[in-house]
């Protein structure tokens, strides 16, 4: 039987690597981008090591010809795609929003929606012809306003809906938008380092706590939720956004032997 095979974004470190080792323990072959392309080869020779398949392809995923690079290098060696997994994401700029940067918002948008939605545009037709899985990395702030945080949670509420609408649109796959909860990646770092000028400070001392307290949840544990997800996910979940922490998906885990935290 043929190795199912994921695209991952923002695979370098943090949620994605994360990911993408999960996914090569559980025998898929892996198309992997970020823009550090030495952190990406690191991760590379890492899943190698677990006996997958893999291809980098590094750049920015902000540029439309990044995602195409992706699918045509997945085509090209295996002539299928199971699974994309849209994980890269950025949080700048913090800033309220009558400090609002236009450029930094695009570029905030460019990475976190439109890469999402031009990468899902390009694999449509092999995902179709697998009836694969799209899982969108959403967040909480998708549903909840964080101050300061203007173009992320307009970002990741749209991405929410785009995957909504996308159910609808292609009803041979499943797509999900996921809420992988506080993860301990550079996202939150940037959080710790930026926060404090945007942010009131009862919203960013909370923040400056969860590392503190030891409360951030390890890349791995989440990257194993989203790799059982990628290759898995029943299609009734289709178009929903999922937290890692609700039920059906903390039962449908665990029944997978999947470790909650």
């Amino acid at each position: 039987m043929s190795r199912p095979v994921v695209l991952v974004t923002g695979a370098s470190r943090g949620l994605g690597a994360g990911t993408a080792l999960a996914l090569a323990e559980l025998g898929a072959n892996l198309v992997l981008n970020a823009r550090n392309q030495e952190r990406l080869h690191e991760v590379a020779q890492q899943v190698q090591a677990l006996g997958a398949a893999v291809q980098v392809v590094a750049g920015d995923i902000g540029d439309p010809e990044t995602p195409r690079r992706m699918v045509q290098t997945a085509l090209e060696h295996w002539d299928r795609i199971d699974a994309v997994v849209n994980n890269a994401g950025i949080i700048l700029p913090l800033a309220r929003i009558e400090e609002a940067d236009p450029e930094a918002w695009m570029q905030n948008w460019r990475v976190n929606l439109l890469a999402a939605v031009m990468l899902v545009k390009e694999a449509l037709p092999a995902l179709r012809a697998q009836r694969g899985r799209v899982v969108n990395i959403s967040s909480g702030a998708a549903v909840r306003a964080f101050p300061g945080w203007g173009a992320y949670c307009a970002a990741k509420a749209a991405l929410n809906h785009v995957t909504a609408v996308l159910a609808l649109e292609e009803p041979e796959i499943t797509a999900i938008a996921f809420r992988p909860g506080v993860v301990d990646t550079d996202m939150q770092a940037d959080i710790r380092r930026e926060g404090a000028r945007a942010m009131p400070r009862e919203w960013y001392e909370r923040f400056i706590r969860y590392k503190e307290e030891g409360r951030l949840v390890p890349p791995e544990v989440i990257g194993r939720m989203v790799a059982h997800l990628a290759l898995a996910a029943p299609h009734e979940w289709n178009g929903r956004f999922l937290a890692y922490y609700e039920e059906p998906l903390r039962s449908w885990l665990t029944a997978r032997g999947v470790p909650i935290p």
